[in-house]
């Protein structure tokens, strides 16, 4: 209890810094608001909590709100991600939109260019910048414009068999228990996958996908591997450079010479995520999710235990790092009453002391809150050392999911021969650069 206190002070402290207070009495006029979410974690603070569910944070913040605030109501829904899009695109043609949404970022970002969520930029402060780590709020916004308060992040990493590393001789490149360790260019494709290889027999060095566009993002982040920048100052694709080229070049020479999965054209990453934690694999893919649940599984029994760490995607000059950043939004009601609400509900769970700590269900977006439970997440320190190298994958584009069916058809062709890199990469800029335009020529955002 004395240690909850303390940590609750030093909170206080730091958050009482980065606003003004949300306004109680907001309103003398009875206000209904609905917030939507999809399945994020269960729980208030914990998924072992009685009762605990995909909406238990949200209703205890809306039940402390209206205590503030009794003429507000808040009703929460949870509803499934695969009818998202659906129900979002019914409510926007029937102008019944819920008032707010706690949602990923980029999977939102189409929603941002559409008019249906207005920014937030009047509600945060230089002091919740200075909070929140550059990479995440780049995720956040265009255009200088900032649609949604990030509260919690899942950064993307590679994971490997520290046990592997072990047996082929590759002790002086397993990092610590909780660090995030970088290899470079050259040494994971000259010394590690190599010796994974030729000392591993029936174990493949490392994971590639290309079936689908499902966590592409891992592609998007070899692509850039070499300094790339992806995207040029008018926000169209510039892919096809020298770098974008040399990086898919890269990875074609991984896969020629047998230093990943074979047969990666017609494999999905649940394929490969299956295969490293049935010790086929000895490098592949992970998010703070999918290491939290890999975790629990070999707790369990149902994953045999092994030693697993992480790493980062190797890159020249430095490596690469993305993050999918989840938060809440206001969205585009058309009632300036129920969106000056939405709003300081959305400064309120994303600034109070106590709420804030929630974010330790994934992992937290404030420097603040992270020092605070260093104890319960012994990963967050290399966390958040490793946001400096967050890239903002979408760029926060119209047409971002038309655009990622343009890619992994070009990084299939890649791989089995039918295209060069630089083949691949012209055509994945040119059909990519049309998604680009269309969608720019229909974004509130840009017109």
């Amino acid at each position: 209890m004395k240690k909850l206190l303390a940590l609750l002070l030093a909170l206080t402290m730091v958050l009482a810094m980065c606003s003004t207070a949300f306004a109680a009495g907001i309103t003398e006029d009875p206000v209904t608001l609905n917030l939507w979410l999809t399945p994020q974690w269960k729980g208030v603070f914990s998924g072992d909590e009685e009762g605990a569910d995909y909406d238990s944070f949200f209703k205890e913040a809306a039940a402390r709100y209206n205590e503030m605030n009794p003429n507000v109501t808040i009703n929460v829904e949870v509803i499934p991600a695969d009818t998202r899009d659906e129900r979002l695109r019914a409510a926007e043609a029937t102008d019944s939109l819920p008032d707010l949404m706690y949602e990923g970022a980029f999977t939102m970002a189409a929603y941002y260019h559409s008019g249906s969520i207005v920014d937030l930029d009047d509600i945060i402060s230089d002091e919740d910048r200075a909070d929140i780590g550059e990479g995440i709020w780049e995720n956040c916004m265009i255009e200088d414009h900032t649609f949604i308060f990030p509260f919690a992040h899942m950064p993307g990493t590679l994971i490997y068999n520290a046990d592997m590393f072990r047996e082929a001789g590759l002790d002086d490149y397993i990092g610590g228990e909780y660090e995030i360790v970088t290899w470079t260019p050259d040494d994971f494709k000259n010394v590690i996958l190599p010796a994974l290889r030729d000392n591993l027999p029936g174990v493949y060095p490392m994971s590639l996908f290309a079936v689908n566009n499902q966590a592409d993002t891992w592609n998007l982040s070899y692509l850039r591997m070499f300094g790339c920048p992806f995207f040029d100052e008018t926000g169209h694709l510039c892919a096809n450079d020298e770098n974008g080229v040399k990086a898919l070049q890269y990875i074609i020479d991984l896969y020629n010479e047998g230093l990943t999965v074979p047969g990666a054209e017609s494999l999905s990453s649940n394929d490969c995520n299956a295969m490293f934690q049935n010790k086929m694999i000895a490098i592949s893919f992970t998010n703070t999710t999918l290491h939290s649940n890999l975790e629990a599984d070999m707790a369990s029994g149902n994953v045999e235990e092994f030693d697993e760490r992480l790493a980062n995607i190797p890159g020249d000059p430095e490596p690469k790092s993305f993050t999918y950043v989840s938060g809440l939004m206001a969205m585009n009601t058309h009632d300036d009453t129920r969106i000056a609400v939405s709003k300081d509900f959305i400064k309120y769970v994303s600034t109070d002391p106590e709420l804030v700590i929630a974010s330790k269900n994934s992992l937290p977006v404030r420097a603040s809150v992270s020092a605070a439970v260093a104890d319960e997440l012994p990963y967050a320190e290399a966390y958040n050392e490793n946001a400096k190298y967050i890239f903002n994958f979408s760029n926060n584009m119209p047409g971002y999911n038309e655009l990622r069916n343009v890619l992994f058809p070009e990084i299939q062709a890649a791989l089995i021969g039918q295209k060069t890199a630089q083949e691949a990469m012209d055509s994945y800029v040119e059909k990519g650069n049309q998604v680009i335009d269309e969608g720019r020529a229909s974004s509130v955002v840009y017109n």
